[in-house]
């Protein structure tokens, strides 16, 4: 996985909150069922389409993406970030959850001032972020919609920094902005999301 869709991942997993991993039909059976289409996606990405491009779609449900994430993803995860859910609405849509340690960042962001709101956050929190996965022509960026805390909105300058701390690297210290466009791996083309289900084309 490259270090930018790796980043990627991580930005929206550190903006998102988490909800019983119970509750999503999550199975190691499903993880399993992921890692195989995964492989499937990536020979076909390592190989030359003798297809028409776009004859090549691997639907991915959202049990499965979840249990991926349960049983395999914790890697992807940064310090302070644990767990994650994601929600396939339809439509381009996705709602995301996980738990935040907001501990260190409140910290170093904090002024004091009675106006500062990360003067008010700190701790591990529910944030829980909504928004639209734009994809074309193996081009991909994410559209925030609304984001958050303990189910209190949040204004979109925090969230970046939120995002930018802990999707930080060696390769990128000043971490992913929200309005980065990232290239699709494994030649990918689109991925269509819809109810409760994600399609790769490739």
């Amino acid at each position: 996985m490259s270090t930018h869709l790796r980043a990627w991942i991580s930005m929206c997993l550190c903006a998102l909150g988490l909800v019983a991993i119970e509750a999503a039909g999550v199975s190691e059976q499903q993880a399993i069922a992921f890692n195989r289409k995964m492989a499937l996606v990536k020979e076909n990405g390592a190989t030359e389409l003798r297809a028409a491009p776009g004859l090549r779609r691997t639907a991915f449900t959202e049990a499965e993406v979840n249990s991926w994430f349960a049983y395999n993803g914790r890697d992807l995860l940064p310090a302070g970030v644990t767990g994650a859910q994601f929600s396939i609405v339809g439509g381009g849509r996705v709602a995301a959850e996980a738990t935040v340690d907001l501990e260190a960042l409140a910290k170093q962001r904090a002024t004091g001032g009675t106006l500062d709101p990360w003067s008010y956050l700190s701790g591990r929190v529910p944030v829980r972020l909504n928004g639209v996965l734009h994809t074309q022509n193996g081009v991909g960026r994410f559209e925030v919609e609304d984001a958050a805390v303990s189910g209190i909105p949040i204004p979109s300058a925090l969230l970046q920094d939120m995002v930018s701390y802990y999707s930080r690297t060696a390769d990128d210290p000043g971490g992913v902005r929200l309005d980065d466009t990232f290239k699709l791996p494994a030649r990918i083309k689109q991925i269509e999301l819809g109810p409760g289900q994600a399609v790769v084309v490739q």
